[in-house]
């Protein structure tokens, strides 16, 4: 079951890094994720397959040179612990980034998967929010 757990995760990496620019629709999500799941995020929470498809296109299209590397996956018991990281071009408008910086990001992050029944039902995420700011210019290096 471990193993089945582990290929879900990063299944669901990729068809979230899939076609890079291009958007994502629930329907690309309802193979791995369950329709009622809820993704935890820093400032946010994501409910359903229609937010999780609007949340992935707005990066996509911010980032649409987005590439996903993954560093590590580990799973016990009905959890997954996927760590990655990121790196993109800030080239579209987003609400928590603003306008396109232009400048480049490299972001590491950890996703907490909880599957159940064959389908990812939550995902905790975390990453440095502040690393992320500073590199696209958006708050001052310390």
């Amino acid at each position: 079951m471990l193993e089945e757990n582990k290929a879900l995760a990063l299944r669901a990496l990729e068809i979230l890094r899939a076609r890079p620019g291009v958007p994502v629709y629930p329907t690309d999500l309802d193979e791995v994720y369950a329709p009622d799941v809820v993704w935890h995020e820093p400032d946010q929470e994501i409910r359903g397959l229609e937010q999780a498809a609007q949340f992935v296109t707005t990066y996509k299209t911010a980032f649409p040179d987005m590439t996903v590397s993954v560093d590590d996956v580990i799973a016990e018991g009905d959890k997954v612990v996927t760590r990655v990281t990121l790196r993109g071009t800030h080239q579209g408008e987003t609400e928590e980034f603003g306008p396109p910086t232009g400048r480049q990001l490299e972001a590491e992050g950890i996703t907490i998967s909880r599957i159940e029944g064959g389908k990812i039902v939550e995902d905790w995420d975390s990453y440095d929010n502040l690393s992320t700011l500073q590199q696209l210019g958006l708050a001052p290096e310390q």
